[in-house]
């Protein structure tokens, strides 16, 4: 390894530092090359301080904007976090004086110079890894990537993963090519692990906030698991089935009308716009369906841990049970809407560290809807590869409608999204003038499609679903028609909607 070696064996004589040489772009080229696993080729150089500090000017200033770019929308710097990022360099800086301490314990001014040729070139050596992965969430926090497309959020910890990975790779290989391949080595790197995952533990707060992050504190809201909290979420969904109201029964003729019960399932804690969505949805259905006192909101959020029982497989086997006890389960209908992110295996994202949830697929809610014995069901299911749900789920009895189908992605799961386009579309705007499911979806797709290319969706429409039930389809009739004839359960279109 002839052309590794660039700094004299710790045996042999060293002489004076050369005299600087090389440009700034010199510096810039040696740890672009260290970046890739090649050699920098400093050997016998020494930054200038004033080379020094451009470097680590420009590197620092480079990763704010990329972590600026990671945030969509306005936000404010917060120079505590950002300075609290700086961990890792400090750790670096320690170690690797430590192993170039043991290659030059008695030639101070070497150190020295060795020390400043290895922080610059380490420096830039962190460039392609940071500017790869700061555009990639950049890319998911303004929708230029879908999320779903890397499995979010497991994607994302397995890009920081690779992200580490490679940066504990340069940092290794240059300090053995700059301080000579000792047992230290190893040493390094085993520190620069643990560290990494101490300050991805301890410092997670980010130097640029979102405004609407500030207004509630700063932190986007934790889950505090504890015994008194379990046992609350217990007696709570106990409290909301105990809660609904049963059928009102007949006409003064004998003839029983079909009422409109709900579940809103939103599983996933780490994005505010799936909480947003489910009280949206409950709320259109108690005020334009009549079914007031008769909704039942699963909900996987922090705010809500005192207020919604969580949202989890058999929390909606529980709820499903508790509801059929209620309702006349051959004569009412029973709408389910769902709403989280999607992966291509079909199954509904659920998330609510610490809490462990587990996803929801069709499978499982078609067998707690069957046990329950509840026979109409409308059931939205708003994700991307939505479509995949249609054929488990579809009966004479049912009506399915999903945010895309099976090949798609779906849109409006963003952080800072106010809905889904799909929810907006089909509940907040849609059925808000119709009582007709299946009209109101018809509406809501071409809506839905011209958002989509005006946001400039990668993968093409959504392409939400249908499919209609042969038996349900007069009971929703019958509804509709019942529902436009009560003047009073009518809901005026917000004007920042009415086109």
């Amino acid at each position: 390894m002839t052309d590794a070696v660039e700094i004299a064996p710790v045996h042999s004589p060293v002489q004076p530092a050369a005299p600087v040489d090389l440009h700034l772009d010199g510096w810039l080229i040696a740890g672009l090359r260290a970046a890739f696993f090649m050699p920098p080729r400093v050997a016998g150089q020494t930054p200038s301080p004033r080379q020094l500090f451009a470097i680590t000017v420009g590197v620092f200033a480079l990763e704010v904007a990329l972590q600026r770019l990671s945030v969509a929308g306005d936000a404010r710097f917060d120079l505590q976090a950002w300075l609290s990022g700086l961990y890792g360099v400090l750790v670096f800086a320690a170690l690797m004086g430590w192993l170039l301490a043991a290659s030059h314990a008695s030639h101070r001014a070497s150190l020295r110079h060795s020390f400043g040729s290895c922080m610059a070139v380490w420096l830039v050596a962190t460039l392609p890894n940071t500017v790869l992965y700061g555009a990639l969430m950049a890319g998911i926090a303004h929708g230029w990537v879908h999320a779903t497309v890397f499995l979010w959020p497991t994607g994302a910890w397995a890009a920081f993963g690779v992200a580490t990975l490679w940066s504990l790779g340069v940092s290794g290989v240059l300090a053995g090519r700059m301080a000579g391949w000792t047992w230290r080595v190893p040493v390094l790197v085993l520190m620069l692990a643990a560290s990494t995952g101490v300050a991805a533990w301890q410092f997670t707060a980010r130097p640029w906030l979102a405004d609407e992050e500030l207004d509630r504190g700063g932190e986007a809201p934790r889950l505090h698991l504890s015994q008194q909290l379990f046992e609350d979420q217990q007696a709570l969904l106990a409290r909301q089935l105990d809660a609904i109201r049963s059928p009102d029964g007949a006409t003064g003729g004998g003839a029983y009308i079909p009422q409109i019960y709900g579940l809103v399932f939103a599983p996933y804690a780490e994005e505010d716009v799936f909480k947003r969505e489910s009280a949206l949805v409950a709320d259109v259905l108690a005020q334009r369906f009549g079914a007031q006192g008769r909704v039942v909101q699963l909900l996987n959020h922090a705010d809500t841990a005192q207020t919604y029982a969580w949202a989890t497989p058999l929390n909606l086997q529980r709820a499903l049970h508790g509801l059929a006890q209620h309702m006349n389960r051959q004569r009412d209908v029973l709408v389910v809407y769902l709403t989280s992110h999607g992966a291509q295996n079909f199954q509904l994202a659920a998330s609510h560290w610490p809490l462990e949830v587990e996803p929801l697929t069709a499978d499982v809610l078609r067998a707690a809807l069957d046990a329950a014995g509840i026979r109409h069901r409308v059931i939205a299911v708003s994700a991307c590869f939505s479509g995949g749900w249609v054929d488990v789920l579809a009966n004479p009895d049912t009506l399915v409608m999903t945010a895309a189908d099976a090949t798609h992605t779906s849109y409006g799961c963003g952080r800072l999204s106010e809905l889904t386009f799909f929810g907006r579309a089909l509940f907040d705007e849609q059925l808000r003038r119709s009582h007709s499911f299946d009209q109101a979806f018809a509406a809501a797709v071409p809506v839905i499609r011209q958002r989509e290319i005006d946001a400039g969706k990668p993968d093409g429409f959504s392409n939400p679903q249908i499919r209609m039930g042969a038996d349900i389809a007069p009971v929703l009739k019958a509804l509709a028609a019942r529902l436009d004839a009560v003047k009073s359960t009518a809901l005026p279109l917000p004007a920042d909607k009415v086109r």
